[in-house]
């Protein structure tokens, strides 16, 4: 509805907002799968898309000519499919059914080699919905460095999703959609604050314009941490006019690469309006050096699945400094998350186990 908008060659554009605001429905008109009720779509380029897990496909055909098939849509002569198509089966894994019919595969698999097409035929535009959910995380982070890949390429990207974090990540900007109207466009940061406000009742969104009823202070050296063993204290402060009954506060904790480290909650939260504290308290941090970000939810009467209202939702800043000794493999790939110091002892008089 009187939406104007403008996707430049390169650009990777977020699309974010609530469910039914219009994000899918955007996608569909600019894949020319729908056509708009007014207006006009313009696009100039090949479009590889992957939209909700049962489009692009033939039901009947096998996965083998289904990649055949998407490259002749999409103006491709065979030879060139032929050079791509080992790097699809790869990236998909899924080179035991590529003769099976694609109604056969599990919705995984089906995503799996889609998406695997929509990316490796080189569109000029890669329009991704919120379909990747149904992968599992390995997927969904392989997924995340191929449209990397293809947005570094200098090719335009149009990602929706509700994983705020693979947004931030990956886009350069962002529109925010209700009742299919653009809200809100400009940078990932930007968009997603005013996404994440817009969830809040209005009398609770004020009152974080005000400065926020929710922030955090560490009680250990304050937002710097230089010892992994050291007890860490979090005190979130609350500052509400109405009281939390059967509420749920989460915590999650978010490394500089945006990967989800830790996360806890406290159910059946019962508190009084007005100011009041809640401490979390960590026994120790055995975290890799570096820069580490909470963000915390607020839910009042439940929680984010069983129907509880959101109070506030929130990315605490200053972010908390890892300063501490590296104890794990000096080799960032080979590194991880977790920096526990060990200890390696060498007995060749108890070989038992072994025998």
């Amino acid at each position: 509805r009187d939406i104007h908008l403008r996707v430049a060659p390169g650009e990777v554009l977020g699309i974010i907002g609530r469910n039914g605001a219009g994000k899918s429905t955007l996608l569909k008109i600019l894949s020319r799968i729908t056509e708009p009720s007014s207006g006009t779509a313009e696009v100039r380029g090949r479009i590889g898309s992957l939209l909700e897990v049962g489009t692009g496909f033939h039901s009947e055909l096998t996965g083998r000519e289904n990649i055949y098939l998407n490259g002749a849509i999409l103006g491709m002569k065979k030879a060139e499919i032929n050079r791509k198509f080992d790097e699809i089966v790869a990236f998909a894994d899924v080179d035991q059914f590529l003769d099976t019919q694609v109604k056969r595969y599990s919705s995984g698999m089906y995503v799996r080699l889609a998406f695997a097409v929509a990316a490796h035929l080189e569109p000029e535009i890669l329009m991704v919905d919120e379909v990747l959910a149904v992968g599992d995380s390995a997927f969904q982070k392989k997924c995340m460095g191929k449209m990397n890949d293809v947005a570094e390429s200098g090719r335009t990207v149009l990602f929706v999703s509700h994983q705020l974090n693979q947004i931030r990540r990956l886009c350069n900007r962002v529109v925010c959609l209700e009742g299919g109207r653009i809200q809100f466009s400009g940078p990932p940061v930007d968009a997603i604050e005013f996404y994440e406000n817009s969830l809040l009742t209005p009398s609770l969104a004020d009152k974080k314009k005000e400065g926020g009823f929710l922030f955090w202070e560490t009680t250990a050296g304050g937002h710097v941490i230089k010892d992994t063993s050291t007890p860490v204290t979090i005190q979130i402060l609350f500052d509400g006019k109405e009281p939390i009954n059967n509420g749920h506060l989460g915590v999650v904790l978010y490394n500089d690469q945006d990967f989800l480290v830790a996360g806890w909650a406290l159910e059946n939260v019962q508190m009084h309006s007005g100011r009041q504290a809640i401490f979390l308290t960590l026994p120790h941090l055995p975290l890799q050096p570096g820069i580490y970000s909470f963000q915390f939810g607020l839910f009042n009467n439940g929680n984010n699945l069983t129907g509880g209202r959101l109070l506030d939702l929130w990315h605490a800043t200053p972010k908390l400094t890892m300063d501490v000794p590296l104890h794990s493999h000096p080799q960032e790939r080979w590194a991880g998350v977790l920096n526990i110091a060990p200890k390696f002892h060498i007995d060749g008089d108890h070989l038992d186990c072994l025998s």
